[in-house]
């Protein structure tokens, strides 16, 4: 089994087929989405093959350390790409190629006029080991 990173974006990614931002969905467009995120969810828990994921708000900000006093605060997350992580999914699954198949469902999701988003999602393995030094 391999653990995957299944990344959904705000904005960042390419365009979705259904590109209409969710800030303009109805209520019921937005429980229908949430729901089908969730049956989802339950899915991948009975097969075995769900982790953990969670939705995220779009505020944020970036902070790093510069030694002493008060760390750095910018506006964000991502200010320079403009890049915004709407949500996560962590699964456990067989293959690389059914991490695929998964996030090609996932992808599928409902949203405005109840038609699928058909949105990009990003697949990225979770680190298993250090990765080697070679001199």
């Amino acid at each position: 089994m391999a653990k995957y990173l299944l990344l959904k974006h705000y904005r960042g990614a390419p365009a979705a087929v259904n590109d209409v931002p969710m800030d303009r969905w109805t209520p019921e467009e937005i429980q229908a989405h949430i729901q089908y995120m969730n049956d989802f969810a339950a899915k991948l828990e009975a097969s075995g093959e769900f982790v953990d994921g969670q939705a995220l708000a779009p505020e944020g900000a970036w902070v790093r350390s510069d030694g002493e006093g008060k760390p750095p605060v910018t506006d964000g997350p991502f200010a320079e790409t403009k890049d915004l992580i709407a949500g996560w999914m962590i699964i456990d699954v067989d293959s690389y190629e059914r991490a695929v198949e998964l996030a090609g469902e996932l992808s599928s999701a409902p949203g405005a006029g109840g038609e699928p988003i058909h949105e990009w999602l990003e697949v990225r393995p979770l680190l298993t080991a250090s990765p080697t030094v070679t001199e």
